[in-house]
């Protein structure tokens, strides 16, 4: 079993330089940390390049024995504590972390689901993983992020999405604008949000849309809202107010609700 007491090893150079997008898009890899999040990549079979670990993990017992058997599957790497901590990103990691390839592969949109999300600018690393996390839950595999969003493989991100990362496919766009006039080709509509509307995210059909999330600050960029079709807002209720299931969004089990009267 290889052991890495040096700073100046060059998987540990690489691994410290994988918290820059940079070096992401140039290794087409990212880091991901912890006992949760490396059991939820070899379940999804994520493509696992190495797997590091602190010198004593196995005496603090913090890893399941099960998941210790299929660590042994793959290159494992053991590192001192005092590397360890230097390439960790957390406070107080677990002792165990991972190189994994990115998902993006195949940048082909899969047409067969009736809804698309696509992310306009959306710069906050925890709001971006809130987001594919939601994504995932309800059952949509893709994503479109536009050229100006926040990494999908930001640490932060990556940890923020408890493991959607490595069910939903990430498609980044060069061309926000241009992929979505392709996409309406495919008889898809899009839907922005907008403070312009009476019209409520409750209301509409989600047949065949794609929603686009815009900017935390900014919104939705104007030249997308001009080839938008529908236009909703997300209405604020007070405190305490009822809700009425109308009916699930075919296989998706979203419920579209309203309010009672």
């Amino acid at each position: 079993m290889q052991s890495i007491s040096s700073k100046e090893n060059e998987l540990i150079k690489h691994i410290k330089k994988l918290k820059d997008k940079k070096e992401r898009d140039i290794s087409n890899e990212y880091i991901i940390e912890g006992i949760k999040l490396l059991q939820e990549a070899i379940q999804e079979g994520a493509n696992i390049k190495q797997i590091i670990l602190c010198d004593d993990c196995e005496k603090t017992e913090n890893i399941p024995k099960d998941l210790m058997y299929e660590i042994a599957k793959y290159e494992c790497v053991y590192v001192t504590n005092k590397i360890f901590k230097y390439i960790s990103e957390v406070q107080q990691p677990q002792g165990i972390l991972a190189v994994v390839e990115k998902n993006n592969v195949n940048n082909e949109i899969d047409y067969t689901q009736d809804i698309i999300v696509a992310l306009d600018d959306v710069q906050d690393p925890g709001n971006l993983g809130t987001i594919l996390r939601t994504v995932d839950s309800i059952g949509i595999t893709q994503i479109l992020v536009s050229k100006g969003t926040a990494d999908c493989y930001n640490p932060k991100v990556v940890r923020s999405t408890m493991g959607a990362i490595f069910r939903v496919r990430i498609i980044e766009c060069d061309n926000l604008e241009k992929m979505l006039k392709e996409i309406k080709k495919h008889k898809f509509k899009i839907v922005v949000s907008s403070l312009q509307t009476e019209n409520s995210i409750y209301d509409i059909n989600y047949h065949k849309k794609v929603i686009i999330i815009g900017n935390e600050a900014k919104g939705v960029e104007t030249h997308i809202q001009e080839i938008a079709d529908e236009k909703i807002k997300i209405p604020m209720f007070r405190k305490n107010r009822k809700f009425k299931c109308i009916g699930c969004n075919r296989n998706y089990f979203i419920r579209i609700c309203k309010t009672k009267n």
